[in-house]
């Protein structure tokens, strides 16, 4: 198994996405680090976090990609069947992982992943 580093640059990013309350993009998350590092590591270290399943991604309906903390997730097994709701004002993505939708997909088809977006407005916005 591939060993895991901890840099600076992760440390932050973990930090920063798990007390986050909202799921953030990579231009957020370069902004609020102010520096620490560049964009380049910013991605290299969020594909590192998605690898080793601490981080899940979210494509909004408007086509940016988000990054929240998994809940209950690993390398092996990852669970993101839960909401996702992005603020039309705000802009905001909230993973809402108290509500499973749930599908039937026709037989013969086999599920890799799935992201469920809602769009609307969010109570702060309302």
């Amino acid at each position: 198994m591939k060993q895991t580093r901890n840099t600076q640059a992760k440390t932050e990013i973990v930090k920063l996405i798990e007390n986050s309350e909202v799921a953030l993009s990579h231009a957020e998350i370069l902004a609020t680090l102010n520096g620490v590092c560049d964009r380049v590591t910013i991605y290299r270290v969020l594909d590192r976090l998605l690898e080793e399943g601490i981080i899940h991604k979210i494509a909004t309906i408007e086509g940016t990609i988000k990054y929240a903390i998994c809940h209950n997730c690993s390398v092996e097994k990852h669970n993101h069947n839960h909401l996702h709701f992005t603020c039309e004002r705000c802009q905001t993505t909230t993973c809402m992982v108290e509500i499973e939708p749930s599908f039937t997909l026709p037989k013969n088809y086999k599920m890799k992943s799935v992201n469920f977006t809602i769009s609307g407005i969010c109570p702060e916005c309302s």
